[in-house]
């Protein structure tokens, strides 16, 4: 289990380098979103494609959850590849993050793609319900223009970690505020936070400089659309299924059902679907966590308390190392991330998950496992064994090797160490009496009483 974490931490380098070269040919090949057929005035087919060349091209470059290595790469690459001589007029990033989980250097190297683009850059705070916080909502105020929609937040920006000396003082004045507090759109507006209100992506587009737009009617009502290709471009299949594992919620959640599942199955005769799942599921598990500001200290204390039930588990019986275990798991989950956070629903499902499973789940499949009648459990009946606990009346003890759960069908109680005799078993349970003093069976008593009369 330590190895596969530690692959998903190593997978960190491995997937910058991935999303870079996918990052700019997914740029390169963005999908050109459908123009009226009445693409411009000066045209002399208007039945045929708009081209760059002849109406000029703008990138809608989705920007969506945490600003990890992924989508620094990708904003990167394509502001790179973005270029006036191409016919490209602007780049707008369509932005829903709740903050950065890069440092601070790389958080800089986005803000200087974004400040020395060869074309205008704009940011569009949306679809409605989107945020900007954190330290992205420094990289609003170095583009050359900022919307936001309807129903979305900004602020909670905290410091400014960008270097004054090259991007000057960010949100000064009234714009202050988002500082400390989170703004809605019209109130974002107002502050000076955002240059505009744009209900719409569309709406925000043809507001921009450089955009060549014609006014339509429909259904008698006139609207400006653009005449400037609109391109819209996103991370590849593969690579947003890293960008996702590297939300918290999810890399957490990866990471628990991950361990939960080879810990199923290093207890199965050989290597099933639970094992490959649960490997795939920790390598992305852990490439997250890797992504996170996380306590190194909390993610050992995590796998070491999965380690610390696994003593238990391999006995059938929840004892100390159970409960020592959980405790582990607990804490290093509450504590596993230190800025970005799981939510609580999250924590739960993954604490109570792993509960049940030490303590029910995990438990029965091993007794289950290693007392069918295919290993001939009924030979057991007329053995002697130890009692590793008191059984009193329940406990247990240890018979031909294996540990069992057992209780006494006497009154007779057995300490710890004492030898034992299984009289019968009732499903997992062993009914045992002492070796030696048992008391007298009620039933027993009754078939002498019967005899001597």
């Amino acid at each position: 289990m330590l190895a596969l974490v530690a692959l998903g931490l190593a997978a960190v380098p491995l997937l910058g380098g991935l999303t870079g070269s996918a990052g700019a040919a997914d740029a390169s090949g963005v999908q050109d979103e459908p123009v009226p057929t009445t693409t411009g005035p000066d045209r002399a087919d208007r039945d045929a494609p708009a081209t760059c060349e002849e109406v000029g091209c703008l990138d809608v470059v989705a920007v969506d959850g945490l600003l990890d290595e992924i989508e620094a790469d990708f904003v990167i690459d394509t502001l790179a590849g973005a270029r006036a001589a191409d016919g490209v007029v602007a780049v707008v990033l369509q932005l829903d993050s709740a903050g950065a989980a890069v440092d601070d250097a790389r958080l800089a190297q986005v803000a200087t793609a974004i400040a020395s683009a060869d074309v205008p850059v704009s940011i569009w705070i949306g679809p409605s319900g989107a945020t900007a916080r954190g330290s992205v909502v420094d990289l609003v105020q170095v583009a050359d223009s900022s919307g936001i929609s309807p129903g979305s937040t900004i602020g909670d920006a905290g410091p400014q970690v960008l270097d004054p000396e090259q991007f000057g003082d960010l949100l000064v004045g009234g714009a202050s505020v988002a500082r400390t507090e989170v703004l809605g759109a019209q109130e974002a507006v107002d502050a000076g936070v955002v240059d505009r209100f744009s209900p719409t992506v569309l709406e925000h587009i043809v507001g921009l400089e450089g955009v060549r737009t014609e006014t339509l009617t429909e259904d008698g009502q006139r609207r400006q659309v653009p005449v400037t290709v609109v391109r819209f471009s996103k991370l590849p299949l593969l690579i947003q299924l890293f960008h996702t594992a590297a939300s918290p919620s999810v890399a957490y959640l990866l990471l628990v059902v991950g361990l939960g599942l080879l810990l199923f199955e290093f207890f199965t005769a050989g290597v099933g679907v639970a094992g490959v799942v649960g490997a795939i599921s920790l390598v992305l598990g852990g490439y997250g966590v890797a992504e996170l500001p996380r306590a190194g200290w909390a993610l050992a204390l995590l796998v070491g308390g999965v380690v610390a039930v696994a003593v238990d588990v391999q006995t059938g019986i929840p004892r100390a190392w159970s409960i020592i275990g959980t405790t582990m798991f607990t804490i290093g989950s509450v504590f596993l991330f230190t800025e970005f956070r799981p939510t609580w629903i999250a924590l739960l499902v993954g604490i109570i998950g792993m509960a049940v499973v030490v303590f029910s789940g995990m438990p029965a499949m091993v007794r289950t496992r290693f007392a069918t009648p295919t290993i001939g459990r009924e030979q057991l009946v007329g053995e002697l064994g130890t009692a590793i606990e008191g059984v009193e009346p329940e406990g247990t003890v240890q018979v031909l090797g294996g540990l069992w759960r057992a209780r006494t069908n006497r009154a007779t109680p057995i300490p710890a160490g004492g030898r034992v005799r299984v009289l019968s078993i009732d499903g997992l349970v062993l009914e045992v009496e002492p070796e030696e003093g048992g008391a007298m069976d009620y039933r027993e008593m009754r078939g002498r009483r019967s005899r001597s009369e």
